[in-house]
């Protein structure tokens, strides 16, 4: 069983800041790639960023220059750092995980999934 918990979301005012972390775990679970999506009311999950532990990360063209996918490869953990927030941002922020190899971008290159986490961000 694999579980992935995430934390950090918040109510935050535009222009402000917010770090999400997400941490896997699970018997002999071994990740190569982590990404975050986000999904807002009424529309489609989305990919935000994503992160290859061999090496290599990428972003959406929408938050490209304001996010930051990092992580920490033995702990199975992935960070978010948002900056400069608008609130067209937000969403449910979710976390996901999987053991194959290259970077994911869409859905169906993550097998796990976690709870997600609500960033709000007022005007």
């Amino acid at each position: 069983q694999v579980q992935l918990v995430e934390s950090g979301g918040g109510l935050v005012q535009a222009g402000g800041s917010l770090r999400l972390s997400c941490a896997a775990s699970g018997r002999s679970f071994r990740s190569y790639r982590m990404g975050w999506f986000r999904q807002a009311p009424g529309k489609e999950r989305e990919f935000v960023a994503a992160i290859r532990w061999s090496g290599g990360s990428t972003s959406a063209d929408s938050v490209k220059g304001r996010f930051t996918i990092s992580g920490e490869n033995v702990k199975n953990t992935v960070y978010l750092q948002m900056n400069s927030l608008k609130p067209e941002d937000t969403a449910v922020y979710y976390c996901a995980a999987d053991d194959k190899v290259g970077i994911g971008l869409t859905r169906r290159d993550y097998a796990y999934w976690g709870q997600g986490t609500q960033v709000t961000v007022s005007s």
